[in-house]
């Protein structure tokens, strides 16, 4: 053997550097369940929400309907108090709304988003509705039921300060 035996052997190689594609198997899979959830999550955001949203698409086509009318007085405050409280039973629940009536009725409509029913708009479309005095007060009732169904609540729940029902 000669004394230079170490300049004999081969090179020092290093093993090629481990690539990032192709992924292994582990990270395959969880990409794919992160997939699933995000779909299955969002699939049931979509199908929670879908039923107040046609209603209240529904209600806003019907208050179309209402305002392309030539109904006035008597005719437009029973269409348009109808149509609220369809709606709100819609939302709120027939148990919640069903016996409301009168101021009752006007504080909840005013705790779920119908603030504008607070004031005479309130008062005059209910005395209209139920044929004590008509009045000449259509778009005020409009502008005020298309807020009321605009910003009503999304949920079973009202706000604090609402009418409870003893059931």
């Amino acid at each position: 053997m000669s004394g230079n035996w170490l300049a004999q052997l081969a090179p020092d190689r290093a093993p090629a550097a481990i690539g990032w594609w192709p992924p292994a198997l582990g990270w395959w899979l969880s990409g794919l369940a992160l997939i699933v959830l995000t779909l299955l999550v969002g699939g049931a955001v979509r199908a929670w929400r879908a039923p107040h949203r046609r209603a209240r698409r529904a209600a806003l086509r019907d208050l179309g309907r209402i305002r392309a009318g030539r109904a006035e007085g008597v005719e437009a405050a029973q269409a348009i108090e109808q149509l609220l409280r369809r709606y709100a039973i819609a939302l709120c629940g027939r148990e919640r709304v069903a016996r409301l009536s009168g101021e009752s009725w006007l504080s909840f409509a005013r705790a779920a988003g119908g603030e504008l029913f607070g004031g005479d708009a309130g008062r005059s479309l209910l005395t209209a509705a139920f044929g004590e005095r008509p009045s000449a007060r259509r778009e005020e009732w409009l502008h005020a039921a298309e807020e009321f169904i605009r910003r009503a609540p999304r949920t079973r729940r009202v706000r604090e300060g609402a009418p409870r029902i003893a059931g």
